[in-house]
Order: structure tokens, then C-alpha cells, then sequence
């Protein structure tokens, strides 16, 4: 094998099974008169052939560190200290022009966001074909051939056509499958995937990261897998790197490190996950505090100041790294010992359980909202003469009710109507036919001023904070704003309620003061849920209201919707591709396929016999935080593409995913059929509970 000194010329010794070592690596960006230190001190190996899985917090230095090792540092950033040897080849100093012989071709990167990292103004084909040009000096020819070969190697059907596409063509999960064939075009020996599925839905996110373990297996590389999810490390990753404050807080054995967690840190976020087998009356664990400011060097352990079980000691010394048999290796003063996975740290909730209703749950409760036979479709392209003009259909024939003090959740893929849905309930936007009912009266058709003294009523918590928060105003003006709309007090008042806002959402007086860019994202989500209670609304709207937060700050946020929900009596509706997060919240789902409800019932019925084989493949892709044996599925994972909706199949809309459709539903439309309870399920062959377990799913 050839080895290489630290200006990459040959030199003996290095270690054929160890592809990629680094040591002590520091790493400052400095900004002005700041300088922020995102990496530390870090040391991670990786061998030929095995996934590295490098998992924590926003800002932990995860993909810092991937970005060093690529060379692509912000401005400002370098490395101050360590080494980073590839294969025998030191990085750390490397000439620029080697650099960029390597880049691409020995190390590669999948970036976190394809639509930002594609460019929008080339055609796919050629974006996937210039690394080959660039470092194998193929032909025009050539190099087009081979990224036609990987994008087939990908899953992209219809290669050959995909090839003259623009990314935005493209649906998610396809920019993502480019994204990684432009990465794998020269078989590099090191990849490295910086939160590969975090924005895709959970159903693509399983089949772009068996794609990944499959390539990786098929070529031979070696991989370091960035990312947030315990779950995604649990089951793609050989090895487990565990990063706060820049910092490596604890490394092993994937198995190992989840069955026998040694960290503080590891265990809080083990503890923060909700699962699907969560009970709901117990309230998520949550790790106190925020990570600390990593442009202040403490003298201790960083995680301190958030940890139940710290010392002097370890607020005064920072902790030396401690190694258990196996490679695993930890640096805590009072480490966790014993097997952790299934034993995580609750306080009950007083929250009556849906498994043991009371007396007056037992009561049937009039609808507070409903939803009847809504409808809503987007015209696009421009109508031609004589042409029928094309619609987008987003919603086609919804029905569902809300009763007071109810929670219910919309699940489903991106693209299949949530948010379309989610913004008639709260009349942003019409139905083309159907209406909403809120307390028994049409809302749906009223005009803006019919509908001003009800607007207040009927309030929405957006998917992104800080795109829904006013840039230019602070936070007290924010939450000011809608009492000055609807007239309601003095100027006194609305100071005094806007502080009393912030603190039922869990945040200091002192926030008033700030901007949005000011606060995290946890910070921000909860001035999103202040707003939208500001007026005492009777339904709420929440969509997507922590997709983007971290496991510890998704809980928080979580238990505080459960909360404030119990307080208020709220009538919430939850929108979210998250099963998991759906299952905590909600007292009856909805599970939406394409503009169409295709299985509702109780949370409890739904989730532990699914009737749908949409629900089953949705509920078979959600990655468990266990290495172990994986527990039983209602089926396998769903594959293919969602159809498009300006043209959606004929019959069910299911079918062209189906491993059980039959010539009825390509031609009849199922209507929804009354199973045990609550639960109802349009489909001509509903899954059973006995056969739901055994049925594999398998692509068409």
C-alpha cells in the first residue's frame, strides 16, 4: 500500500486495516475578536470497511470535524493542533493543489442539504460526471457514462432520463440518491455522510441509508456517519463516537456503548428518545441546560453545568479518558454503570392514561373542530387553449373530527397533503369544496371579516420558527403583536402578558429583549408555541413543531405541549412524519396517503395492529435507539417513490407500492371500513393482526 509523509510524499509503516486516524485534533474559527474552538482535542479511528458513527448535540463539533478532515473549513477556521493521516497520507498542512487531488477522489462527502448543495443552474448528469473528469481525466463521453451507471447503482429509475434533469425536478430522496452518487463516482476509500436523511421522511431516510450500507459493502469503503438520531447510529454504525463541546465525550462498539453507556452525556440522550413503545403518562427525560458557549474554555468536564451528578471535581478538572475491555472508552469522574437501554429515567405526568380512561373520558364529547369531505387542489404550468390546465392534488376528500381537549395526529410522507390540510383547518387557506367546522359553525367559507373575531380561536405553530418569526422585531414585540391586532388591553397589559407568555413556555424575562437570530432553535420553537397561545385559542395546529430540534431539546419542547395541551384543554392538531413523536402526543391519528385519509382510530389501536399496508411499511422504518435484536415489525419497509400528485393512480392511490394490490384496486377506489373501536381503514385488503406481523412488503 503507499504511504505517504507529511507533504504526501511515500513512507513506511502505516496500517493496511486502518484507513483514516485522527489525533488531538483542534480546530478554531475565529470571527473579529471571537474565536470559537468547535473541535478539541479530538482522537477517532476508523477501519477498512466499517461505519463510524459520529453522534451529539447542534454544535457538538460533529460536522466540523467531518469538514476538517475534507479540508473545508469555514472562513476563518484552521487547524491549530493534531493530525489527521489518511491511509499514511498527513492532511493536516497538505499543499492545497494535493488536497484537491484527494477531495473527491480518496475522500468524499454527502452534505446534509442536497438542494443547497447541488447547483441549481447544472443539469444532474453533469455534476455527477465531473469528479470523473476532474480526477480520472475521462472523456466527455466516458465520464457521462459512468455517472448513468451510478445513478442507476443509486436507485434512480430511469437513469438515462434523470441524467438531463435540474435538481429542483427532483424529488428529496432523489437529490439525496445524487448527492451520493456524486460522491461514490471515483470510489473513494472514506466517505463521509453528514446527516444524510435528516430532512427526508422516515420511509426514504430507511432506504437512502440501506443504500448507503449496501454501496459501502458493495465497493468496499469505509464511512463516518454524522448525525443526531440514536436510532439511525443504533443500526448502521460499526462504532460510536459520542461528541460534546468539541470534544469526544465516549467511543466504542456500537453495542457496547448502548448496552453499557458510560458517559453522563450518552445516557441523557439515550434517555431524552421517545420511542414507539413509550408510555404516555410518563413525561420524556430531558437534558437541563443548553451546550455551553464553545468561544469559553472551561477548566472541567463541559457537560457540568447540565449534570445531575456532578462534583466539584468535575467543575475544577477535566476528566481523563477511562477504557473498558473492548475498546470502549469513556471520560467522566462518575461514569453510569450498568446496562442503560431500556432503563430510562421517567416522572410520571398528570396525564390520564388512554389505556384506563376515567369516567368522564368515557363520555362522548362534541366535536370542538370538523373536518368534512375537504378538497383542495393547485393549478400549475399555464392553461393553453383548448388544454385542460393541471392541478396538484393536494387534498381530496378528508373527513375527521376533534373533540374538545383531543389530540390528533396526521401522519405521513412529504407530499401527501399534511400542511396543505393543516392550513384550511385554520383557514390560511380555502377548501375548493368540504368545509371546517369550529364548534359546530362553517369557518372555511366565511370572509375575513366574518372570520376576525374567530381567527383568534384558531391558531398555528409552523414547522419553522425562525422563518415565521419577524427578523426585525424582538421578542417582546412578537408576542405583543397579536393583542395589538385584535385591540385586546393597555400597552401595560400586553407587556405584562407577553412576560407571562415566556414563562408557561419555560424562558427568562430576559428574552424579550432579543431577535430571533438571538435564540436556539429550542429557544425559538417555544416562542413560536408562546405566540400561538397568546389569545387563548381553543385549537392549535402544530406542524412539524420539532423536526428540526435536537433528541434533548425535541423532549422539552414535547413535554411542554403535553403540558400546556392538559392545562388549557386545547384541541390540537399534530402534524409530523415522526411516528414516534405522534404516538406521545396524540389521542387519535389519522395516517395520510396522497390526499387521502387511508387508516384513523385510536393511537393505541393504530400503532400496535396496523390495518393499512401503508401504516405497517410507515411504522416498520422507524430506527429503535438498540442495536440488539430488532423487535418485531407489522411488515417491511416501504419502497419506491410516492407517485406524483398532479397524477395519482387510479383505484387506490396505495397501489403502485402495494405487494398485495389486485385488479379491484386499480380500479375501484376502497372506502374507509369500521374495524374494532374507533379504528377504520380504507382498503380492499386490510392487514390483520396475526398476518400484519409475518407479511413482508416488497417493492413492485
Amino acid at each position: 500500500m503507499r504511504t505517504n509523509d507529511d507533504r504526501g510524499e511515500p513512507r513506511p509503516g502505516a496500517d493496511d486495516r486502518r484507513v483514516l486516524t485522527i489525533r488531538d485534533l483542534s480546530v478554531e474559527i475565529r470571527r473579529g475578536d471571537r474565536v470559537v474552538r468547535p473541535v478539541s482535542g479530538v482522537g477517532l479511528t476508523l477501519d477498512r470497511g466499517e461505519t463510524l458513527g459520529i453522534v451529539g448535540e447542534t454544535g457538538s463539533g460533529k460536522s466540523m470535524t467531518g469538514l476538517a478532515i475534507m479540508g473545508m473549513l469555514p472562513s476563518g477556521g484552521r487547524v491549530t493542533a493534531g493530525s489527521i493521516d489518511l491511509g499514511g497520507t498527513e492532511l493536516v498542512g497538505l499543499p492545497p493543489a494535493r488536497y484537491r487531488a484527494l477531495r473527491g477522489n480518496d475522500i468524499a462527502m454527502v452534505f446534509q442539504d442536497s438542494m443547497t448543495a447541488l447547483n441549481p443552474t447544472r443539469r444532474v448528469g453533469e455534476q455527477v460526471a465531473e469528479p470523473v473528469r476532474l480526477h480520472r481525466g475521462a472523456t466527455k463521453r466516458a465520464a457521462r457514462a459512468r455517472a448513468e451507471e451510478l445513478l442507476a447503482l443509486v436507485g434512480i429509475p430511469r437513469p438515462a432520463e434523470r441524467m438531463d434533469d435540474y435538481p429542483h425536478q427532483l424529488s428529496g430522496g432523489m437529490r439525496q440518491r445524487v448527492m451520493i452518487a456524486m460522491a461514490l463516482v471515483c470510489e473513494p476509500r472514506v466517505v463521509i455522510a453528514d446527516e444524510p436523511t435528516t430532512a427526508l421522511d422516515v420511509s426514504v431516510q430507511a432506504e437512502i441509508l440501506d443504500l448507503l450500507d449496501d454501496l459501502k459493502a458493495r465497493l468496499g469503503m469505509s464511512m463516518i456517519l454524522v448525525t443526531h438520531d440514536m436510532g439511525v447510529i443504533a443500526r448502521h454504525a460499526d462504532r460510536v463516537g459520542v461528541m460534546y463541546a468539541g470534544q469526544v465525550a465516549e467511543t466504542g462498539p456500537t453495542a457496547a456503548l448502548f448496552e453499557r453507556t458510560r458517559h453522563r452525556y450518552t445516557h441523557a440522550l439515550l434517555s431524552s428518545i421517545p420511542s414507539l413503545t413509550q408510555d404516555r403518562r410518563e413525561k420524556l427525560f430531558s437534558v437541563p441546560g443548553a451546550p455551553p458557549d464553545l468561544a469559553v474554555v472551561s477548566a472541567g468536564c463541559p457537560f457540568a453545568p447540565r449534570c445531575t451528578a456532578a462534583t466539584d471535581r468535575c467543575r475544577e478538572e477535566r476528566p481523563t479518558a477511562a477504557e473498558d475491555k473492548g475498546g470502549h472508552t469513556y471520560a467522566c469522574w462518575h461514569p453510569v454503570s450498568g446496562p442503560t437501554v431500556r432503563s430510562r429515567p421517567a416522572a410520571v405526568l398528570s396525564v390520564p392514561s388512554p389505556s384506563t380512561p376515567s369516567a368522564e373520558q368515557e363520555e362522548p364529547k362534541a366535536p370542538r373542530l370538523q373536518v368534512l369531505d375537504l378538497v383542495r387542489e393547485y393549478p400549475v404550468g399555464h392553461r393553453r387553449l383548448l388544454a385542460t390546465r393541471r392541478t396538484v392534488k393536494a387534498v381530496s376528500g378528508v373527513s375527521f373530527e376533534v373533540a374538545a381537549g383531543e389530540t390528533f395526529g396526521l401522519v405521513g410522507e412529504s407530499g401527501c397533503g399534511k400542511s396543505s390540510l393543516g392550513r384550511m383547518l385554520v383557514a390560511l387557506d380555502r377548501p375548493d369544496s368540504g368545509e371546517v367546522r369550529f364548534d359546530g359553525t362553517p369557518v372555511s367559507g366565511m370572509s375575513s371579516r366574518e372570520l376576525g373575531p374567530r381567527r383568534a380561536q384558531l391558531q398555528m405553530m409552523f414547522q419553522d420558527s425562525n422563518a415565521s418569526l419577524d427578523p426585525r422585531m424582538r421578542i417582546g414585540a412578537i408576542l405583543r403583536e397579536p393583542f395589538a391586532i385584535q385591540g385586546i388591553g393597555s400597552r401595560a397589559e400586553r407587556a405584562a402578558r407577553a412576560r407571562e407568555l415566556l414563562r408557561d413556555v419555560g424562558l427568562p424575562a430576559g428574552v424579550l429583549e432579543r431577535y430571533p437570530h438571538e435564540l436556539s432553535g429550542g429557544q425559538r420553537q417555544r416562542v413560536g408555541l408562546a405566540r400561538a397561545l397568546a389569545l387563548d385559542p381553543n385549537v392549535l395546529v402544530a406542524d412539524e413543531p420539532v423536526s428540526a430540534l435536537d433528541v434533548s431539546v425535541r423532549s422539552q419542547v414535547l413535554n411542554l405541549m403535553r403540558r400546556v395541551q392538559h392545562e388549557r384543554g386545547l384541541s390540537s392538531v399534530v402534524i409530523s412524519h415522526d411516528l414516534a413523536v405522534v404516538r406521545y402526543l396524540a389521542d387519535r391519528v389519522g395516517v395520510m396517503y396522497l390526499g387521502k385519509l387511508v387508516e384513523t382510530g385510536s393511537t393505541q389501536e393504530v400503532y400496535a395492529a396496523p390495518a393499512h399496508p401503508y401504516t405497517a411499511g410507515l411504522l416498520a422504518a422507524v430506527p429503535e435507539a438498540d442495536p440488539g435484536p430488532p423487535r418485531p415489525r407489522t411488515a417491511a419497509r416501504l419502497r419506491g417513490e410516492l407517485p406524483s400528485p398532479l397524477d395519482p393512480p387510479s383505484g387506490c392511490r396505495f397501489r403502485t407500492r402495494c405487494a398485495f394490490a389486485t385488479e379491484v384496486c386499480a380500479t375501484t377506489e376502497p372506502e374507509p371500513t369500521a374495524l374494532d373501536g374507533t379504528h377504520r381503514v380504507a382498503c380492499h385488503h386490510p392487514l390483520r393482526s396475526d398476518a400484519a406481523r409475518s407479511v413482508e412488503l416488497t417493492a413492485r
